[in-house]
């Protein structure tokens, strides 16, 4: 059966994250409603991650199969439909054909998440970032994140009885940077664990606070204990960013 990618932006304020669940609104359900209205068949996707009640994606993507062979030009005039009837907070941007075994969710390389700090009051962000009052160390922050590229198990920053088999990553960049009044976290990795990034920031702002040293921060990793680090900082500042997948999962026609 043929597979499909579709590529989607969300504001998760509305929502309790993407997955679809009982007695929840979830961005899942939304998007797979239109489809169905648009397309007169009930599309199951599959994403590639959940996303916590509030969190953003900036580019988040999903797969699904269909019994039908739709090409390019369907999905030209598919895709603008589809946004019509989407609440204003969804957005798609692409849908395209992928090979039969490539998996949303499996197949990604790589994730980049990004938290928003506004460090002046301003109430047109109230959504999508945190603001944060006083004085921050970033050096020392940024110092302590360097240390985030050095380890694999990060229990101590993952959501309590999470039924993940294994609590490794490996991250390969976690950076700090100034834009305007914002501090902008960036961190990727091959895989995340459940509220991993909320709990990593919110521990890097009590260093930046100086409530822990760069040497208690590298403790905190070692323990492997959640019950060590900082708190989890609120959902409205995160975005997922980026998903990267191998070059070749385009279904090449001949």
């Amino acid at each position: 059966m043929p597979r499909y990618f579709i590529k989607l932006a969300y504001c998760g304020a509305a929502y309790h994250g993407w997955q679809s669940q009982q007695n929840a609104h979830s961005v899942q359900d939304e998007v797979e409603k239109c489809l169905a209205l648009k397309t007169g068949q009930f599309i199951r996707l599959t994403g590639c991650g959940r996303t916590d009640t509030g969190v953003h994606a900036k580019a988040y993507f999903a797969h699904f199969d269909v019994e039908m062979d739709w090409d390019q030009g369907y999905f030209d005039l598919l895709i603008p439909s589809l946004n019509a009837f989407l609440p204003q907070d969804i957005v798609v941007y692409e849908m395209f054909r992928v090979k039969d075994e490539i998996n949303a969710r499996f197949d990604a390389i790589s994730r980049t998440y990004k938290y928003y700090i506004n460090r002046v009051k301003d109430p047109f962000s109230l959504r999508t970032s945190l603001y944060v009052f006083g004085h921050l160390d970033m050096e020392k922050m940024q110092e302590a994140s360097d240390m985030l590229t050095k380890y694999q198990d990060f229990t101590s920053f993952s959501k309590l009885h999470s039924k993940t088999k294994t609590n490794n990553c490996r991250i390969t960049e976690a950076r700090w940077e100034t834009k305007g009044t914002q501090w902008i976290f960036t961190i990727t990795a091959d895989r995340f664990l459940r509220n991993m990034v909320r709990a990593i920031v919110g521990t890097l702002i009590e260093v930046g606070q100086g409530k822990l040293s760069i040497k208690e921060f590298q403790e905190v990793i070692e323990a492997k204990n959640r019950s060590e680090a900082g708190f989890s900082v609120p959902a409205h500042g995160l975005f997922l960013f980026q998903v990267v997948y191998p070059e070749n999962i385009r279904k090449v026609e001949i």
